[in-house]
This record gives C-alpha cells, sequence and structure tokens, in this order.
C-alpha cells in the first residue's frame, strides 16, 4: 500500500481501538517505521511501502492499539527541545513538566540574593530524575551550574546516563542511586526540584488507562492520598538545602491545597498553574 492508503487506515484502525489523536499516532508511526519526517509523508503520498516496512508498521499499529503509549514504541519523546530516549522503566515526559523547569529559572536570578555570588553557579538536585529530563532542561539552560539528579531505580538512572551521553552533557550531571536525598550531604544546594508521584491511589480511575497500565507505577502513584512522598521530600529537602534556597515540585490540582498546608513555614510559597489553569509546581524559599 501507499504512503496515503497506509495513513487513511491507520487512523480507521486506531480509531476503532480509542486511541486518542488517532492521525498523529499513525503519521508518527510511519515516520518512525520510515526514518522520515512528516514533510517526506505528504511531499510522497504514492510512495509504497516495501515487505519489511509494511510489516513493520503493522506491527507497531498493532503495538499502539492495545494501549502501548506511541513513545515506548519508537523509544523517544521531545522534552524542552531535546529528543530523549524513554523506556517502559521512565515515566513519559510531559509538556506540564516545563513549567518546573521554567520556574527554576525564574527563581534562579534571584537564588542568591543577599549572599556571595558563587564562582560555581547555583546547584540543583533533580529528585525522582527518571529519564533525567528535567536535569537536562536545567544543564542545557544553566551553563554554570553544577545539577545532581538521584532515583531508586537503577534502570531508570541507566536511560538518564543515556539521555546526558546524546545530549553531551555527561560532564554536568552527577548521578546518584538512593531513595529521594538519603544519600545526599546536608545544607548543599540552591534548589531542590522534583517532579514526584503525586497521583493519590484513590484517584485511579480518573488517570488514562495507558498511564496505569504501561507508565512505571511507582513514578505515578504515591500511595493512598498521592501526598506520601512528598510529605517525605519536604523535610529531607529543608535538611540539603541552604537558607534561602528553594524546592520546586511538580502537583497536581487534587493535591495543591495540602501542599500549601505542608508548605507553611516556607518563605514566598507560590502555586503556579499550567496553561490550562490546573495548580501545576507549588515553588517554596526556605527561611
Amino acid at each position: 500500500m501507499s504512503i496515503r492508503e497506509n495513513l487513511n487506515s491507520a487512523i480507521e484502525r486506531l480509531t476503532a481501538a480509542h486511541v486518542p489523536s488517532p492521525r498523529m499516532n499513525a503519521e508518527l508511526l510511519l515516520m518512525f517505521t520510515l526514518g522520515c519526517d512528516r514533510a517526506y509523508l505528504y511531499g510522497h503520498p504514492e510512495r509504497e511501502l516495501i515487505g519489511e516496512e509494511q510489516s513493520r508498521y503493522d506491527d507497531v499499529l498493532s503495538q499502539r492499539s492495545t494501549g502501548i503509549p506511541a513513545q515506548y514504541i519508537t523509544g523517544h519523546q521531545e522534552f524542552w527541545g531535546m529528543d530523549l530516549i524513554v523506556s517502559p522503566a521512565v515515566l513519559i515526559p510531559r509538556p506540564e513538566t516545563e513549567h518546573v523547569i521554567e520556574t527554576v529559572l525564574a527563581r534562579g536570578k534571584h537564588a542568591r540574593a543577599g549572599r556571595a555570588p558563587s564562582p560555581a553557579g547555583l546547584r540543583i538536585v533533580d529528585v525522582g530524575t527518571g529519564s533525567g529530563c528535567i536535569a537536562l532542561a536545567l544543564a542545557k539552560e544553566l551553563p554554570a551550574a553544577e545539577i545532581h539528579a538521584t532515583d531508586i531505580s537503577p534502570e531508570a538512572l541507566e536511560i538518564a546516563e543515556a539521555n546526558t551521553a546524546r545530549h553531551q552533557l555527561k560532564s554536568r550531571i552527577q548521578f546518584h542511586d538512593t531513595d529521594l536525598l538519603a544519600k545526599l550531604e546536608p545544607s548543599y544546594f540552591d534548589f531542590v526540584v522534583s517532579n514526584p508521584p503525586y497521583v493519590g491511589e484513590s484517584e485511579e480511575d480518573s488517570v488514562q488507562l495507558e498511564v496505569r497500565k504501561f507508565e512505571p507505577r511507582n513514578a505515578v502513584f504515591a500511595g493512598p492520598t498521592g501526598l506520601e512522598v512528598i510529605e517525605r521530600l519536604i523535610p529531607q529537602a529543608k535538611e540539603v538545602l541552604e537558607p534561602g534556597g528553594w524546592l520546586v515540585m511538580e502537583i497536581s490540582g487534587t493535591i495543591a491545597g495540602r501542599v500549601r498546608e505542608l508548605l507553611t513555614d516556607w518563605e514566598n510559597l507560590e502555586i503556579t498553574n499550567d496553561l490550562q489553569g490546573i495548580p501545576r509546581v507549588a515553588s517554596g524559599q526556605k527561611r
């Protein structure tokens, strides 16, 4: 079949399987199969797929129809303008998490106000780094920063380290195999940054099926209330932050009020909404 025929057939197939955004998925998986860009698809609609290409495309469509996220099929996801390797060992980076980067960059301009400037720049730790997306974005934007990243999953750390190597940032980020901040020295960092698990098990039915079924559960669900990891992270962050240092966390609207209560003894507390008006980032400054 031709590219045009394949796309039309794939859209019908994915629609019947209730896959969200069927056209986008059909195009993405065909670009992955052919190793081309979208312009090629539309510039060569009559181009026939050879046998091996056709069978590969049929295979990835079958996988997507069962709910496997396209990012796990292709092994890639874009974040902050970077192409990142992903696998089922890590949470798929999402556009909403870019608000965390924006918050750190905004706070970073004033992070050392009232203190002697450091020639080494800001000192940052990304807790629960997963694919490394937050640490890499900050390393890209803050070339003088000293950046550390932690994760309890050795498999996730392998993915994160592969991404740092691909983007030539290996010398910029130090990785630590640890639970949250357990093995890090106190009174050290200007920023503790995290996209922790924050979904409560009671909310499971409201989470997309493909997230529940295929993404790492311990990166999505924190426990019964959704606060379990954040409740442990906040006191640990206070231990490793310098006075005036910032804690910046991704959250959800469901827990925003309770997170605010947990941070009542922090200064300059702010909850930032995402583009849909949903509370997405909590930031506070250590007294």
